[in-house]
């Protein structure tokens, strides 16, 4: 039971991913509709499902922004992944991330079954999550998920990767564009940032590589 129960003001990673693997992200199109079902169900009473509203990725990443009493959770980091997505959340009201995570995934497998003429779950199963305990933890975890598709070689720089934060955390898109607030929980030089992410990523990439040789290898 106490698995279920998350608490105000704690910090999350957050994860899931698609059923047996089944590739959901497949153009610019479906990773900016995750992004803005992100930014849109952070806010506590959305006036509309987002499927009932017809703004472009534009007019809804530059809204009116939200004061922390009007939102579910606080936006720390994402990636969104062709088969998965890593979020870090803070969660600022009571079942906060639960609600939003299900308003966040329900839409988004209403629009791809639609899109895809399917039916069935898209997702495998509740999604997963860990406490972030320590800033050094949290600032280590924003390098891990930055750095998810260069592991993956889906690109050779994380910056080449747009359906991620890592452009946020390097300041290069505009404050009414931004979805995530990571002030008073890191302090981000975003010259300092950048290095810190790319000098780990032949590291991460070769990790990667000895953790799938475990994996296979376990009987």
């Amino acid at each position: 039971m106490g698995r279920d129960i998350l608490a105000i003001g704690e910090v999350y990673h957050i994860f899931n991913k698609s059923i047996a693997g089944f590739q959901i992200f497949n153009d610019d199109a479906d990773y900016q509709r995750m992004v803005n079902l992100i930014a849109y169900y952070q806010q506590e009473k959305p006036p509309l499902k987002f499927s009932q509203v017809y703004l472009n990725s534009k007019e809804i990443l530059e809204r009116e922004s939200l004061s922390e009493k009007d939102k579910l959770v606080e936006i720390i980091a994402y990636c969104i992944m062709p088969t998965h997505f890593h979020l870090i959340l803070k969660q600022i009201k009571e079942n906060g991330i639960s609600i939003f995570m299900k308003n966040v995934l329900d839409s988004y497998s209403r629009y791809f079954n639609i899109l895809h003429k399917r039916k069935g779950p898209l997702w495998e199963g509740r999604f997963k999550r860990v406490n972030i305990k320590t800033d050094e933890q949290l600032y280590h975890l924003t390098r891990y998920i930055h750095l998810n598709p260069v592991t993956a070689y889906l690109v050779n720089k994380p910056e080449d990767w747009p359906a991620s934060s890592y452009w946020e955390y390097l300041d290069l898109v505009g404050e009414k564009e931004k979805i995530c607030h990571f002030e008073g929980l890191m302090e981000i030089n975003p010259r300092s940032y950048k290095e810190f992410v790319e000098d780990r990523a032949s590291y991460q990439r070769e990790l990667a590589k000895i953790k799938n040789l475990i994996i296979e290898h376990i009987p």
